[in-house]
């Protein structure tokens, strides 16, 4: 049973590659035993039925949902339900679209399916577009570009690039739409996918046209010709022969555009997608009649143009242009009284165009419920008739013939794929673990490397340093000096190299880590208590940590000593310069982890202040590692600093 399986999945991949009869396909499908793979081979020949037989892509999608039901498999239902939806999109029910790209959205969401979430939401992004909700649209796009990546599928981002680019179209801003169309159609070619190819093409040359660049768009407009009838993608061959009129009328080069608007109304019997849209075609033919004077063949097209509103009337709302074209046409025979006539729907169209639109909307909702109700029955007559021909066609024994030759052919690919894909993984973790090698090993020699230099610091120039205070106390001690400025001098020089000690010393306790906590900050900051202590003893010096701060929250060392060197010289200025009597130090967790150092000197007025180096270092030193530098001062009333850090 598994080689079958097998095969048959070697079946449908060459059903893609080589455009194989997909009928046979289908009768192949229908003997897989197991569910989920006989259900998901449904979904895809009935996504590929769409754009060839759409009458079957119902059936097919009608039956595979059937299937899905009966054996419960959720997966199956929820990609089928929303190739439902794709169906009526492409149909033009878009209303009944949009209830089963939802329905496909609860399903996947309910059993976190991701990968239909994400089409579903960009599916919904396009019923928004069709009712023009541009903003509702493209949000929906986005959202659904942005899942994409997270989910990390390359391949699919096209679809959502391309909807987003169909977004910026409609809204006229052409030269973002078109970047948008190039970035979808570079990874659908790479990926060789021809239908997706030929619409990309399609929305390329409309922005080169839009954009003025004719010629251009032309040639992209017959290179999608040539793809979408390689395909047989009916739909778009003849949406692409209509864009290609366009393109000629706009040239000015009228023969060649009536001849091309001619082969587009020239579909096959039977043949009624996206008819609606033929109205343009029509009425784009009668003005191009008018303009080489021949009006009573303009006149023939703008009859046909007006049968199609009787068959679908949603699209009287869009037959401005025709009426004003066939007033013109009417014009040009003397027949004033008929193109008056024309010439009033035109002016009635244009100024009710608003009010019709929310009556359409109206009676839509009606529509609506009568559509689906009529499509329930149709769905039950078309299961029926699937079952009859299942029971015809399982009598076609020459099938197994296929079956059994495509079972050797599976299977051989099968453990040849399977055998490269054990070497590529051993491969993989090789170079893994060879990669983690040489980064252990890197790290040591890093470490390494701090900690002799750490030492360096420590034995030579702490010694010298220790020295040098020696050496000064000795001179105080040892000569009686009068000259109180020089002992003034000694003193300074004496404090300056003792906190020069200090920096040092926690310039090595910095190199001796990787990572430096905050509990790490507080241990460091409390030695500030000796220091406010021996400057004063009336200095109150406290530190609060709030709750809500992660003691164990690790910053970089150049972080660490950075945050630490901003404190020590934001408590040196309140207690050398505010003169203050009372210094917190507060570490809090709004958002950002955010330090405080708060004090109750003398302040100053930051309007009328000179920033003296230590303000601006301070501020240059948050900013560089990323975080935010603030600061409120009063006269009178203290001062306040702020560092926030990002989590």
């Amino acid at each position: 049973m598994r080689i079958l399986l097998v095969a048959l999945l070697f079946i449908f991949q060459s059903s893609y590659t080589y455009s194989q009869n997909l009928d046979s396909l289908l009768t192949a499908a229908k003997e897989i035993k197991n569910d989920s793979v006989r259900i998901r081979t449904f979904n895809k020949i009935g996504f590929s039925y769409i754009f060839n037989d759409s009458d079957k892509a119902l059936q097919v999608i009608t039956e595979g949902k059937t299937q899905a039901k009966e054996s419960g498999f959720n997966f199956g239902l929820a990609e089928l339900t929303n190739t439902h939806g794709i169906y009526m999109d492409v149909t033009g029910k878009s209303d009944s679209a949009k209830y089963y790209f939802t329905k496909a959205l609860d399903l996947s969401h309910e059993h976190n399916f991701k990968n239909i979430e994400v089409m579903c939401i960009n599916n919904l992004g396009m019923f928004h577009w069709n009712r023009s909700e541009y903003d509702d649209a493209l949000r929906f796009f986005f959202d659904a570009l942005r899942m994409n990546d997270v989910i990390g599928d390359e391949k699919q981002s096209h679809t959502y690039l391309n909807n987003i680019g169909l977004i910026y179209q409609e809204m006229n801003l052409n030269e973002k739409a078109l970047s948008y169309h190039e970035k979808a159609l570079k990874i659908r070619e790479e990926h060789n996918l021809e239908n997706d190819q030929i619409t990309s093409l399609n929305n390329i040359g409309i922005n080169l046209k839009d954009l003025g660049r004719i010629d251009e768009a032309i040639m992209t407009y017959k290179k999608g010709l040539v793809i979408a009838k390689r395909t047989n993608n009916l739909i778009e061959y003849y949406r692409l022969l209509d864009n290609l009129a366009n393109a000629y009328n706009e040239n000015n080069n009228y023969d060649l555009a009536i001849k091309t608007y001619l082969q587009a109304l020239d579909k096959p019997e039977g043949f009624e997608s996206d008819e609606a849209s033929e109205l343009s075609t029509y009425s784009n033919l009668t003005a191009l009649y008018n303009e080489i004077n021949e009006p009573q063949t303009a006149l023939g097209y703008a009859e046909k143009g007006f049968k199609l509103i009787q068959k679908y009337p949603q699209i009287k709302a869009n037959s401005g242009d025709l009426n004003l074209n066939t007033a013109e046409s009417y014009y040009m025979l003397r027949n004033f009284k008929k193109a008056r006539e024309h010439t009033h729907k035109f002016r009635i169209l244009k100024d009710s165009i608003f009010s019709e639109k929310n009556a359409q909307a109206i009676a839509d909702l009606e529509v609506k419920y009568d559509t689906e109700k009529k499509e329930k029955e149709i769905l039950i007559q078309r299961a029926e008739l699937a079952e009859h021909k299942l029971t015809i066609q399982k009598q076609n024994y020459q099938l197994y013939g296929v079956v059994c030759l495509a079972v050797v052919l599976g299977l051989i690919g099968y453990l040849f794929f399977n055998q490269q894909k054990l070497k590529n993984k051993q491969l993989k973790k090789e170079n893994e673990l060879k990669d983690a090698l040489i980064k252990i090993e890197t790290q040591n020699k890093l470490q390494e490397q701090r900690l002799r230099i750490s030492r360096d610091l420590h034995d030579n120039i702490g010694a010298q340093l220790t020295f040098i205070i020696s050496s000064i106390d000795n001179l105080k001690y040892g000569f009686d000096i009068k000259d109180e400025t020089l002992n003034k001098r000694l003193e300074s020089i004496s404090n300056f190299t003792s906190e020069t000690i200090y920096e040092l010393r926690d310039t090595i306790w910095a190199m001796n880590k990787e990572e430096i906590t905050i509990e790490d900050l507080i241990l460091r900051i409390t030695n500030y208590k000796d220091k406010a202590r021996f400057a004063s003893q009336e200095i109150e010096f406290n530190i609060n940590v709030s709750n809500k701060v992660d003691i164990e929250k690790s910053f970089s060392s150049v972080t660490g000593i950075g945050i630490h060197r901003v404190v020590q010289e934001a408590v040196h200025n309140a207690i050398k310069h505010a003169k203050a009597t009372k210094i917190e130090i507060s570490i809090d967790k709004p958002k950002n982890h955010k330090l405080s150092i708060i004090d109750n000197g003398k302040g100053f007025d930051l309007n009328t202040i000179e920033k003296g180096n230590g303000l601006t270092n301070m501020k240059k030193r948050v900013n560089d590692l990323g975080g935010e530098f603030s600061i409120d001062s009063k006269l009178n009333e203290g001062t306040t600093i702020s560092l926030t850090f990002p989590n």
